[in-house]
């Protein structure tokens, strides 16, 4: 099972305050099936420092016994359009494949969404697959789920994070995800851990939320 969102490198943003608080988010992610992770520490003000994330990947990596380990990046929209995407979004994908994870705004209007289908087509026309972190975080989304019916027929995939199950970072995801569940919308359900309790609700929706054949990846 690859969980491919969390905030496990040491130091970066805030999730792992220290590399002692990562080896034990590397447990807990063990203990709730992970085979292999993806670490995507914000890029976003005010964490976003790509040589220090990538120094931190490599301290993780070293202490972490051979365990299977990705580099990648959590993008924000408004952090990549200040970057430039054509220079940047190269180096902000999962390391060694054409994945990019892009957060959008959680007060995003339908409004922002023709931003955002601008950013999404350029994106896939430099070949990158385009991942939508949490969209049941979005109010417009919470508000419609048709936008997010209309991401996927733009070709983007979309990630649950699995705190819905609590209510999400802000407590009004739970409602919106188990929604988009039953639409059969999403194809990732990712930790998004910043601490190792978070593991727990990463085993609990992967129970409650099994594989549906191809649709359903972890």
């Amino acid at each position: 099972m690859r969980d491919i969102h969390c905030h496990i490198l040491p130091g970066v943003d805030d999730g792992a305050r220290d590399l002692s608080a990562s080896l034990e988010m590397l447990e807990a992610a063990k203990a709730a099936g992970v085979t292999s992770i993806v670490c995507t520490p914000h890029c976003r003000d005010p964490y976003f420092d790509f040589n220090r994330m990538w120094n931190a990947f490599h301290e993780l990596q070293a202490h972490a016994g051979g365990f299977p380990l990705q580099m990648g990046f959590e993008v924000a929209h408004p952090k990549l359009l200040e970057l430039g995407i054509e220079q940047w979004a190269p180096h902000l994908c999962f390391d060694g494949s054409n994945e990019f994870l892009l957060e959008l705004e959680p007060n995003c209007t339908e409004r922002d969404f023709q931003d955002y289908e601008r950013t999404i087509f350029e994106l896939q026309g430099m070949g990158l697959t385009v991942i939508i972190a949490h969209p049941e975080r979005y109010r417009v989304i919470q508000n419609n789920i048709e936008i997010a019916e209309r991401l996927l027929r733009q070709g983007c995939i979309l990630q649950a994070s699995a705190d819905f199950l609590g209510g999400g970072r802000f407590g009004k995801e739970k409602k919106p995800a188990k929604r988009m569940f039953e639409k059969n919308l999403y194809r990732y359900i990712a930790s998004d851990a910043h601490k190792p309790e978070h593991y727990a609700y990463l085993a609990k929706a992967v129970a409650k939320f099994p594989r549906r054949g191809a649709h359903m990846r972890v």
